[in-house]
């Protein structure tokens, strides 16, 4: 069968459930939307398996299959080879609406993106209801199968109706959450078997941060005489189907423009160390209502980090960052905190003067203007922190792909002449990385400056634009490279595949520990009690491979102050399910996910088929119990005389 993938199921508000047994549906081809009429009512054979080109996975035509879900099995859309030039974003028009900071009691005229509607492209598909199961291929042999099928055995000739035997398909991908988060949960918790099954799980996963200086982390909450710059990313993106979200503008280029401003700050934030502290954080779940962010600051408000609010001095956030000829970065603020002249503008002339130094153009938009969808909003909710969100874009999204499958590599340009070899390909300089590189310089320096650093050091600050298309061609491209095996450990190795890794954040976590630590002399066996000695507390130590010398890899220790923070809504530890403060989504378990294509009979053969058979098991029974009862007279032997001799 082709490669398959699965339309996710997440709760709290939509679903698609999918029988024990599978979906079984007689295939047809959807070749233009006109062609519905025969999967909606005239077709004779339903329920019906569709078939459907990218072209055709649109608003319009879901939503008329999903109208009429009784004659519809499932839907199967085949995933094309190159983007499609009109851009499609399943997400919604306005992302996180109700998680952001602007509501009724914040400036009610910036809600719900009255003022700016940030996707445009946004069709809100990923977050409608189904009654079918939805899956994507890929272009293939196999999918070529699949049409084959349907040419030689369903396409009926002159309009007519086909003759079977008729080519089906059937779909498994059985979920066993339904209805809502708070009903999913309270069926967690009612559980009476030995061996309890779990219906969904909260979404959840860890944050990654790291500080330019060890920060004491048996110690929570407040920090006297401590003042932290936030320099935060998202790490997560999703699209329509699950496991296939490759995020390389909505979130790729944010995080990977942060790690390389990491790595350039490394050297001179410990040979002259600002006053402030630079806290980098890479936050996960963003996409669903800010599960990591809101789950940070829900931990600094009740003295469970490593810092509190108190602490914070200001919020940079680097968003969607991938520049284009003529493009440039956008400085966001909020037009609330300006108003209310809690904004220190120090941030805004901090990036101007960075971007001077690079020949980055950056630019404010309107100052009535919100705040994009970002991780920063979180923080605001809480109190008014001075902060900036850059971007690519004033005051709609460049980004045509937004939260779908489509945002890729290709999207990026990320492309390499098809005779290099994989490693070649890695060390291929790309036209990308040098904007992000410039991007990632400009971060850096404007953070140096912004926690107190000389701007005489500034010269001295410098992405390194090699290492940014590593990162470029190691997270969107093809993880099992010679540099992510060098700084992950052996038992991390297994899941760097032949493209985009499935362990996005420890490969972060691992990365960041490479570009801002250090190596240190210590044995594996010190390394993993983390010390190098019995004070060194703050300190994270990591044993991974090293580089491959013949058959054996020269492993070593690296110390840094990475460390993971939980990732999990805090409605989950409140156990409010319907809590309107905090990210209540959760997904469902998932039985296996697969496929089949077969021929189908005639149902009036089946029944022929059945009747037969049902009169043969009757004939069977009456000539059993006919030989049963004159089994006396049909099986007797005659008896032998009582005298007889041998």
């Amino acid at each position: 069968m082709a490669s398959i993938v699965c339309y996710s199921n997440f709760l709290p508000s939509f679903r698609f459930p999918a029988s024990l047994s599978g979906d079984v549906g007689v295939l047809h081809v959807l070749e233009s939307e006109e062609n519905l009429d025969w999967v909606l009512s005239s077709g004779q054979t339903p329920p019906y398996m569709v078939i459907l080109e990218s072209a055709l996975f649109t608003r319009s035509i879901m939503m008329k299959l999903k109208e009429g879900s009784s004659r519809v099995a499932g839907v199967v859309v085949v995933a094309p080879s190159t983007n499609p030039p009109e851009g499609f974003s399943p997400h919604h028009a306005c992302p996180n609406e109700n998680s952001g900071v602007y509501s009724d009691s914040y400036d009610p005229a910036l809600a719900h993106c009255n003022a700016t509607l940030w996707n445009p492209l946004g069709s809100g598909l990923s977050y409608e209801e189904f009654d079918f199961p939805i899956f994507s291929l890929k272009e293939d042999n196999d999918t070529q199968v699949i049409r084959q099928c349907y040419q030689e055995h369903n396409r009926g000739g002159n309009g007519s109706n086909p003759q079977y035997p008729l080519c089906a398909m059937q779909l498994f991908s059985h979920m066993s959450a339904v209805t809502d988060t708070a009903t999913c949960m309270r069926r967690n918790d009612i559980n009476f078997s030995l061996s309890p099954e779990m219906v969904c799980d909260p979404l959840g996963d860890y944050n990654v941060w790291a500080a330019t200086r060890p920060l004491n982390t048996t110690t929570k909450g407040h920090k006297m005489f401590e003042s932290v710059v936030i320099a935060a990313a998202r790490l997560d993106s999703r699209s329509f189907f699950f496991d296939v979200a490759p995020g390389a503008e909505s979130a790729a280029t944010g995080f990977i423009a942060l790690l390389a401003a990491a790595h350039a700050l490394r050297n001179v934030t410990q040979a002259a160390q600002p006053n402030r502290t630079i806290l980098y954080t890479f936050f996960q779940g963003e996409t669903f209502d800010y599960i990591g962010s809101s789950r940070m600051v829900y931990e600094m408000m009740n003295n469970q980090s490593v810092v509190d609010l108190d602490n914070i001095h200001s919020v940079l956030e680097v968003g969607q960052v991938g520049l284009r000829p003529d493009s440039k970065l956008w400085l966001h603020s909020d037009p609330v905190s300006r108003r209310n002249d809690s904004v220190n503008q120090e941030l805004v002339e901090n990036l101007r003067l960075a971007a001077g130094t690079t020949g980055v153009l950056v630019d404010e938009p309107s100052t009535s203007q919100p705040l994009p969808p970002s991780s920063f909003q979180r923080f605001l909710r809480a109190r008014p922190i001075p902060g900036v969100v850059i971007e690519n874009h004033d005051s709609r999204f460049s980004n045509r792909y937004y939260e779908s499958m489509f945002d890729n590599a290709e999207y990026l340009n990320v492309t390499y002449p098809p005779n290099l070899t994989p490693e070649e390909q890695f060390e291929q300089p790309l036209e990308i990385a040098k904007a992000l590189t410039e991007v990632a310089t400009t971060v850096a320096r404007a953070l140096y400056v912004q926690a107190g650093g000389s701007e005489s050091q500034l010269d001295s600050i410098n992405a390194d634009p090699q290492i940014v298309s590593q990162m470029l061609y190691g997270f969107l491209v093809r993880s099992n490279n010679s540099w992510f095996q060098q700084v992950v450990p052996s038992e991390l190795a297994s899941h760097l595949g032949e493209s985009q890794s499935s362990e996005p954040t420890l490969l972060v976590q691992y990365l960041l520990a490479n570009l801002t630590g250090s190596v240190v002399n210590v044995t594996q066996e010190d390394c993993q009690k983390q010390r190098e000695h019995e004070k060194d507390e703050d300190s994270n130590y990591m044993w991974v491979q090293g580089a491959a010398n013949g058959t054996v890899r020269e492993s070593f220790c690296v110390r840094s102050t990475v460390h993971l923070s939980k990732a999990l809504s805090p409605a989950f530890d409140l156990r409010e399910y319907t809590s309107q403060d905090y990210s209540t989504w959760t997904e469902s378990r998932w039985k296996s996910i697969k496929g089949r294509i077969f021929l189908v009979a005639s149902p009036d053969l089946e029944k022929l088929t059945l009747g037969v058979g049902v009169g043969v098991l009757l004939a069977s029974l009456f000539l059993t119990y006919i030989i049963s009862s004159k089994a006396d007279i049909l099986f007797s032997s005659g008896r032998e005389p009582a005298t007889a001799t041998y």
